[in-house]
Formats: C-alpha cells, sequence, structure tokens
C-alpha cells in the first residue's frame, strides 16, 4: 500500500461494496474493513480463493459459516447490513447462520466477505474470532419467489403476444345483411358510388352466393349487376391513365438518365483534354495522378450508365416487337409458305443479334481510340494501332454481311408475297371456272343433251383442275406466260364446246374479261390464231365432238386425265 494516500473502505455507508469480483485472470486486493464492533482481515492473496457452490435459482439467502462463537445478531447485521437491506437473519449455535437480502444482487456483495477473518474489538481470545465462509443457500421462500416470478413474466409475455396478433391481425369482414328490397334499394345506390363499389359489390356476391335470386327479385338483380358492368369502362380507364402515366415515367426516366450521360460523356472529355501534352506538362506528379484516377472513375461509371440506356432501349424494341407479333392476324400457310416464314424470322433474329454485335464493336471501337490517345506517348502505339485497324476491318465484314443478309432477308419477303398473290389469283380462276361449268352443266340438261355430253364435260372440269393444281405445282420450273396461254386455251375450248353454232371474237372477249380484266381482244385473236386450222372447221360445227377438242387442249400443252 502506498504510503500517504489512505485506503478507501468498501464497506462506508453510501459507496457500499465493490461490484462483483473481476475475472480469475486479473489478481482482486482484498483490504483490512473496519466495523464498529469488529474488524475483518483479509486472506492471504496466495492462498486459492474460496469456493462456492452452484447458484440456485432466485438466490436471496446466503450461508454464512466460521463465525465468532461471542458474535451476535447484532453484530453481523452491522457487518452485512452494508450489503443491503436484510429480511431476516436465523442465527444458529455451532457458528454459522443464514442471512435473506432484498435483492438478489444484493448476495454477489455478501459473497464478496468470504474468506475474511473476523475479529470482534481489539481482543485476541480465540472465541472472538474466526474465518468467514460466505456461500450460497438454497432457500424455499426464495425458489418460491423466483418461481412466482417466472410465472408473471410468462402471463405477461403471453399477454404481449396476444396483443401483437391482435394488432396484426386483419380486420374480419364486416357482417353481411340480409337480403330485403329496403336493403336491395340502399345497395343499388351504392353500386353507383365509386368510393362506395367496392363494399357494395362484396354484398352483391354474397346474396347471389346465398341464392336470394327468384323470379320476383331478378329484374331488381339485375338491375344492381347491370350497375357494377358500368364500372368496367371506369377501371379500364383507370388502368389506361395509370399506364400512361408509367409510360410517362419511364419516358422522364430515359430523358433524366440520357442527360446524365451527356454530362459524364462532357467530364471524361474534359479529363481526356488535359492529359494531352498541351495541359498535362503543366501539373505536378500529384496532381496528375488524381487526375488519372478520376478519369478513370469517371470512364467506368459513363460505361456503367451507358450500359443501362442501351438495355432499356433493347426493352422498349422487343416489347415493340411482341406487339407486332401480337397484333399480326393468324393464317393457315401450305408448307412451303411456313418455311419462307421461319426463315424470315430466322433472318430476323440474326439481322438484330448482328447488330448488337455492331453496337457492341463500336463502342470497343471508342475505347480503343480513347486508350489510344491516352497512351499516345508509350511504346506500346503500334499494337493499339494493329488492333484498331483490325477491329474496323471486322466492323466492316459485319457491315457486309448485314447487309447481305437484309438483302436475302427483302428477296425471301418478296417471294412470298408473289406466292400468295399466285395463289389467290389461281384460285379465284378456279372458282369462277367452276361456277361457269355449272351453269354450262345446266344449259346443256335444259338443251336435251344427253348423259353422255354431260360426262364427258364432268371429265374436261376435273381435267381442267388437275391441270390447274398441277401448274401450280410447276410454277417454278415453267413461265407464268405460257401456263396462262394453255389456261386460256383450254377456257376458249369449254366455252365453243357450249357453243356448237360458233361465237363472234367480241362476244368471246366480253365472257373472257368476266375472268381476267386484263386480257385484250387482240390476245384473243392470236391464241384462235395459234390454233391448228381443224378447230376452226370442226371446232366451230355442230358435229364437233368433246374428244377432238380434247385433242386439240393436248396438242396445246394442257395435260389429259
Amino acid at each position: 500500500m502506498m504510503t500517504g494516500i489512505t485506503p478507501i473502505n468498501p464497506m462506508i455507508p453510501g459507496l457500499g461494496l465493490v461490484p462483483p469480483p473481476p475475472p480469475t485472470e486479473v489478481a482482486v486486493v482484498k483490504e483490512i474493513i473496519h466495523c464498529k464492533s469488529c474488524t475483518l482481515f483479509p486472506q492471504n492473496p496466495n492462498l486459492p480463493p474460496p469456493s462456492t457452490r452452484e447458484r440456485p435459482p432466485g438466490c436471496k439467502t446466503v450461508f454464512v459459516g466460521g463465525l465468532p462463537e461471542n458474535a451476535t445478531e447484532e453484530i453481523i447485521q452491522e457487518v452485512f447490513e452494508q450489503c443491503g437491506d436484510i429480511t431476516a437473519i436465523r442465527k444458529s449455535k455451532k457458528n454459522f447462520c443464514h442471512i435473506r437480502f432484498a435483492e438478489e444482487f444484493m448476495v454477489d456483495k455478501a459473497i464478496y466477505l468470504s474468506g475474511y477473518r473476523m475479529r470482534l474489538g481489539s481482543s485476541t481470545d480465540k472465541k472472538d474470532s474466526g474465518r468467514l465462509h460466505v456461500d450460497f443457500a438454497q432457500a424455499r421462500d426464495d425458489f418460491y419467489e423466483w418461481e412466482c416470478k417466472q410465472r408473471m413474466r410468462a402471463r405477461e409475455e403471453r399477454h404481449r403476444r396476444k396483443l401483437e396478433e391482435d394488432r396484426l391481425r386483419p380486420p374480419s369482414p364486416p357482417a353481411i345483411m340480409h337480403y330485403s328490397e329496403h336493403e336491395a334499394a340502399l345497395l343499388a345506390d351504392k353500386l353507383k358510388d365509386d368510393s362506395k363499389f367496392s363494399e357494395a359489390i362484396t354484398v352483391l356476391l354474397s346474396w347471389i352466393e346465398r341464392g336470394e335470386v327468384n323470379r320476383r327479385s331478378a329484374n331488381q338483380f339485375y338491375s344492381m349487376v347491370q350497375s357494377a358492368n358500368s364500372h368496367v369502362r371506369r377501371l379500364m380507364n383507370e388502368k389506361a391513365t395509370h399506364e400512361q402515366e408509367m409510360e410517362e415515367a419511364k419516358e422522364n426516366f430515359k430523358n433524366a438518365l440520357t442527360g446524365i450521360l451527356t454530362q459524364f460523356e462532357q467530364i471524361v472529355a474534359v479529363f481526356n483534354a488535359s492529359t494531352r501534352q498541351k495541359a498535362w506538362d503543366h501539373f505536378s506528379k500529384a496532381q496528375r495522378k488524381n487526375i488519372d484516377i478520376w478519369r478513370k472513375h469517371s470512364e467506368e461509371l459513363r460505361n456503367a450508365q451507358s450500359e443501362q440506356l442501351m438495355g432499356i432501349r433493347r426493352e422498349e424494341e422487343m416489347e415493340m416487337s411482341d406487339d407486332e407479333n401480337c397484333d399480326s392476324p393468324t393464317k393457315k400457310m401450305r408448307v412451303d409458305e411456313s418455311a419462307l416464314a421461319a426463315q424470315a424470322y430466322a433472318l430476323k433474329e440474326e439481322n438484330d443479334s448482328l447488330r448488337w454485335q455492331l453496337d457492341a464493336y463500336r463502342n470497343e471501337v471508342e475505347l480503343l481510340k480513347q486508350e489510344k490517345e491516352q497512351l499516345f506517348r508509350t511504346e506500346d502505339n503500334v499494337t493499339k494501332d494493329q488492333q484498331l485497324q483490325f477491329l474496323q476491318q471486322t466492323m466492316q465484314g459485319m457491315q457486309q454481311q448485314l447487309l447481305t443478309i437484309q438483302e436475302e432477308l427483302n428477296n425471301k419477303k418478296s417471294e412470298l408475297e408473289q406466292a400468295k398473290e399466285e395463289q389467290s389469283h389461281t384460285q379465284a380462276l378456279l372458282k369462277v371456272l367452276q361456277e361457269q361449268l355449272k351453269g354450262t352443266k345446266e344449259l346443256v340438261e335444259t338443251n336435251g343433251h344427253s348423259h353422255e355430253d354431260t360426262n364427258e364435260i364432268n371429265v374436261l372440269t376435273v381435267a381442267l383442275v388437275n391441270q390447274d393444281r398441277e401448274n401450280n405445282m410447276e410454277k417454278r420450273s415453267q413461265g407464268l406466260k405460257s401456263e396462262k396461254e394453255a389456261l386460256l386455251i383450254g377456257i376458249i375450248s369449254t366455252f365453243l364446246h357450249v357453243h356448237p353454232f360458233g361465237a363472234n371474237i367480241e362476244y368471246l372477249w366480253s365472257y373472257m374479261q368476266q375472268l381476267d380484266s386484263k386480257i385484250s381482244a387482240n390476245e384473243i385473236e392470236m391464241l384462235l390464231m395459234r390454233l391448228p386450222r381443224m378447230f376452226k372447221q370442226e371446232f366451230t360445227g355442230v358435229g364437233a365432238t368433246l374428244e377432238k377438242r380434247w385433242k386439240l387442249c393436248a396438242f396445246e400443252g394442257i395435260k389429259t386425265t
């Protein structure tokens, strides 16, 4: 103990005992404690600390052993009342006692006195001294109070949880009133109000599910259902309004992002201008280092913003393409048309992918240009120039490939449209021809021809239909002109068969214009001049047979069946 400094007594009233002992790694230095009737001397610090039993739950009672034989309850209370309020002291005749405190933390202060030697007054008699042993004691009253506190805490916790569940529980739906004419009239008024529509539609649904609809109330329920239907337009208008607001917000965000990207470009341009030789030589080494760090950071942010803006544009293009695909009507096409459409779609996807690759290459070229300007004075200029030239050549090749693919796509589209037009034209001609042949059959029946002539007409009809089918299959191998001439020769021969006494060119031309409005009288004369003379002699007379006409058609190139 240092001289000149008075030791602090932990038993002084108002200060109380020291807090619970620190960990065992730190050596605790106990001091002498002076009381009115006795003095407490600490044990040898080299000795091990006194042992204690396991602390019972809710312990407020301590066992104090090793008391002097002449120690009284007043002396014991004088020593231990500095630890806290004492509720009871039970002293035994065998130099030990039990002390019960008001709170649990007071027991820790009493345990601090374990190991002290207690001497009454200044006497050296053996009966006036003893070594104190303070330990935890297990008392029924302490355990009962601890159990009561635990039950009280459990009740409080259950109450707290119940309040929390009641707070978080969704409110129960309001009770649905029973159906009556008065309630139905009130509900009809609520259905017309936009603010009360949600509540009213729930009541209407409950009434319908309960089975309140009958013959007497059907009209009233119909009017309420009609009122509910009137809100559909309002809801669609609200949806359209919200969609418009969302589109405006997207557009505003896109514009703001574009402005931010423009400012980033300007900042990067300032940094690039600062790194040039005219301005770079005037900066100090530290300033150059800071400018280089700022430039790299700005370029990273600029690239991130650019990628985000490009992603937004790609999403808009994809949405527009989806809308176009949804709006286009689905049509049944043949195998060759579906193949052309699939090829066109594949070419379109390839076109989009090449365009995106082209954008990526452009960005890489710009980055390489900036790096080239930055490393203008370094030894890697040659390598960078070669890389730049290689990328430029690659970009040019990609552009040429893109142009070639676009031309192929346009050719495929034109072929598809041409095939559709030819198909529709051929179907129209066949339809008109079938109608004419049907009228011819009726005319033959009214003129009283035999059943054999009717069969011949049917055979000719089947032959012409088969001819048209085969002509459609041979579109790629034969020209349109020869095919059209063969079809017109067949139609003219059928027309002349219906008119056995002959017909003039004007009448034949007017008939042919019903099938093809672009045909002229000169074309009909040229077709008639191409026919052999046998056609004019035998095919315009009364004795002309179908077999002869059919031979002529076969001679002109029409395939027979």
